[in-house]
């Protein structure tokens, strides 16, 4: 929304902002732009701002993230909606749509009370069945709500499919990742990486993202290691973010690196979307080595924009912009193990003809994931349902 709201109304468009709070805990504040309405529902009430809104008299809504659905539900009742889809919201009872027993490995059930029977044996969540019922009961009202869109938006076939599975119809349009204006490097196709063929040039890896178990981080770095052996040259790997598994993360990498020789494993903490472009024009490999089905993976298009190709296990909505051996390179998901990804890793980079080639599909990937192309899409539909 930080983007999007700013290119809405370069574009002639009249926008209010209602949210539920007016600093997330999460992320930063979204500063808006002047002549957007600026509607909290945590400072006025939410049936005040709920009122407030209707007095806009807005002509669509177009809904993302809504963590309260009693609040969503009133919404909807305002103006006819379309509901953009980042997550697994309506179709897991945790969200993370994944098993973590015997082993992680992505879940493709269809959300229904059949899930009660996987949530302890599979490990879906936690170990409280008061926890397991409160929020079977929460996605279930947002599966419901769901059917009161006049449409719904999302940003990969993945997630398309999951919803179709769920007896819903959802639209594709091209996620918008574009990199800081100031900031941004326009990479020619043709530019070569200097030195990346000799041996003492390092193999420069970089992960971005939070310290959880889901993305992956602790795969990554017992399959260092692997990488190592097969470069045959000094291994950097930078993790910049922050979480609650970058403790263990950090022991880890600090047995693997005393014991793998020309490895170095630098953690940056919690960093800018700025610094975190900067850190992608640095290295020569991002590697994104989530467990659970990401939906997209919205650091990867990022990552591809600044001409660096991508090593991801091949799950959700990952192949959206990764396309294996064209943009990078695929590791198995099911189940994904540490030397599948080391595999991937080592795919990249061994080759550099192959390395190069991987940059250039990598910038062609990128191209597709830019607000020229997601605003127009969106627009589309937000006029259609206007309209009926």
């Amino acid at each position: 929304m930080s983007s999007l709201i700013p290119a809405m109304r370069r574009a002639g468009l009249a926008v209010a902002f209602w949210h539920e709070v007016d600093t997330p805990k999460d992320r930063i504040r979204i500063e808006l732009p002047s002549g957007v309405r600026d509607i909290c529902a945590a400072d006025a009430g939410l049936d005040a701002s709920i009122q407030q809104l209707r007095d806009w008299k807005p002509d669509v809504l177009y809904v993302q993230g809504v963590s309260d659905a009693a609040a969503e539900a009133k919404l909807l009742d305002v103006a006819p909606a379309v509901f953009f889809l980042h997550t697994y919201s309506g179709t897991c009872i945790s969200g993370s749509k994944t098993f973590s027993r015997p082993t992680s490995v992505p879940c493709d059930r269809t959300f229904g009370v059949a899930c009660l029977l996987h949530y302890f044996p599979h490990g879906c969540g936690g170990n409280d069945p008061r926890t397991m019922w409160r929020l079977f009961g929460i996605q279930s009202e947002r599966l419901r709500l769901f059917h009161r869109y006049a449409a719904i938006l999302t940003h990969s076939d993945h997630m398309r499919d999951e919803m179709k599975k769920h007896g819903l119809c959802a639209h594709v349009v091209p996620f918008p990742c574009d990199a800081s204006p100031a900031i941004s490097h326009v990479i020619s196709p043709a530019e070569p990486v200097s030195g990346f063929g000799r041996t003492e040039h390092p193999w420069r890896l970089l992960f971005a993202g939070r310290m959880e178990v889901l993305k992956g981080g602790h795969y990554l770095i017992e399959a260092l290691p692997e990488v190592a052996r097969a470069a045959r040259r000094p291994v950097h790997l930078v993790l910049a973010g922050d979480g609650r598994d970058r403790q263990s993360w950090e022991a880890a990498a600090q047995r693997i690196q005393g014991g793998t020789p020309n490895l170095t494993i630098e953690f940056t903490g919690w960093v800018t979307p700025q610094h975190v472009t900067t850190l992608m024009r640095q290295v020569d490999l991002l590697v994104v080595p989530s467990l659970w089905p990401e939906p997209l993976g919205s650091v990867g298009p990022a990552a591809a924009q600044q001409g660096v190709p991508a090593a991801a296990y091949d799950s959700g909505g990952i192949p959206q912009w990764l396309t294996d051996g064209v943009s990078g390179q695929l590791a198995p998901a099911d189940p994904p193990t540490p030397s599948g990804l080391a595999r991937a890793i080592i795919r990249c980079l061994a080759d550099p003809a192959h390395y190069a080639a991987l940059r250039r599909g990598a910038l062609e990937a990128g191209a597709r994931f830019t607000m020229a192309r997601h605003l127009p899409t969106v627009t589309e539909h937000l006029a259609r349902v206007e309209r009926r």
